[in-house]
């Protein structure tokens, strides 16, 4: 199996910023785009567990003013042959003293493109 192919990082790593993109304007439309629309995609949250794609998205549509403000760093790609992928990276936000992770797991689909099947938020424990 290939890993880290050059065209397939670029593609996820292309995702993976629209995302970020789309959930700092808090496009809901957007954000539903990227995940898979499946009863089993997965959003495990900082304080919630979602099942389902209906379960994401109406989280997303019911969330006001969206996700805070954040700054990505110790972002990873890695892609495993041509149609698997995960990322994981770091936040922080500047309210927060804690450290986020966030880790994606993408799948190619044919005929719908790159999606979030499974994803995890958390937040490490505040240091003094």
């Amino acid at each position: 199996m290939m890993i880290n192919d050059d065209n397939v990082m670029a593609e996820v790593s292309a995702e993976f910023n629209a995302y970020e993109a789309a959930l700092m304007a808090n496009d809901i439309e957007a954000l539903d785009r990227f995940f898979w629309r499946s009863p089993l995609a997965v959003r495990f949250g900082a304080g919630e567990s979602l099942f389902g794609f209906e379960q994401i998205a109406a989280f997303r549509s019911a969330r006001a003013g969206g996700s805070p403000a954040r700054t990505l760093q110790a972002t990873q790609v890695v892609c495993f042959g041509t149609d698997h992928a995960v990322t994981t990276t770091e936040f922080k936000r500047a309210d927060d003293k804690r450290t986020g992770r966030q880790t994606q797991v993408w799948v190619r689909f044919e005929g719908d493109g790159w999606r979030i099947v499974s994803a995890h938020v958390s937040f490490s424990a505040e240091k003094s």
